[in-house]
């Protein structure tokens, strides 16, 4: 078996500005109207030297994507299952909307792939997505039967998480558009209302 190399240091540096113009050229122009050029160009490359790295457009998307994606699970994988039920939820949401002011463009990427049907990253989410959500779904499903969660069901709940916090990045247009916030203003808003929201649904009473 052929050892895989470390890259050095400026192989490193080129792999992660490639990744960043691409994140740039895919968000703005999506996946079908981004160029090679583009992403070659937003990085500061030669096309030739992009694709020393990348051989392909979609080899780059997917590499993008796969990154997100880890990224955007890290807040399902911490949650607890000997934690406390209500806490270990709402520290999710609340990461969630948090990840949402600070990665738009990311989560935008990720939204279009899923429009489009999910070419690139079906096995994913049909794989390791899918094995990650149906643990934690277990773990809530347990807190609910042992009496500590209201009854809910696990799986739309997590759907409800994700909706109600990648609205803010997928739909920042309109949101901005509506509420006319000063900056960021309006994510404090947000926590205060998904806070209220989730608890009062997940309270036991």
């Amino acid at each position: 078996m052929a050892t895989v190399r470390p890259k050095t240091r400026i192989q490193q540096k080129n792999t992660d500005a490639i990744l960043k113009a691409a994140l740039v050229v895919f968000s703005d122009n999506g996946f079908r109207g981004a160029t090679l050029d583009q992403i070659a160009g937003e990085a500061g490359l030669s096309k030739p030297n992009l694709l020393y790295y990348f051989p392909s457009k979609e080899a780059i998307h997917v590499a993008l994507l796969s990154g997100l994606l880890d990224t955007w699970l890290d807040p399902l994988r911490d949650l607890d299952p000997n934690g406390d039920p209500v806490e270990e939820i709402m520290g999710y949401v609340l990461r969630k909307l948090d990840m949402a002011r600070d990665y738009p463009r990311e989560s935008r990427l990720f939204a279009n792939e899923i429009v489009q049907g999910a070419p690139r990253m079906l096995d994913t989410i049909q794989g390791d997505l899918k094995t990650l959500v149906d643990e934690k779904a277990a773990v809530i499903a347990q807190w609910v039967r042992n009496g500590h969660l209201a009854p809910v069901d696990p799986y739309h709940l997590i759907f409800s998480i994700w909706a109600t916090t990648q609205h803010y990045a997928d739909f920042d247009v309109q949101v901005r558009g509506i509420l006319r916030p000063k900056g960021d203003s309006h994510f404090e808003q947000a926590r205060a209302h998904l806070d209220l929201m989730f608890r009062r649904l997940l309270t036991v009473v």
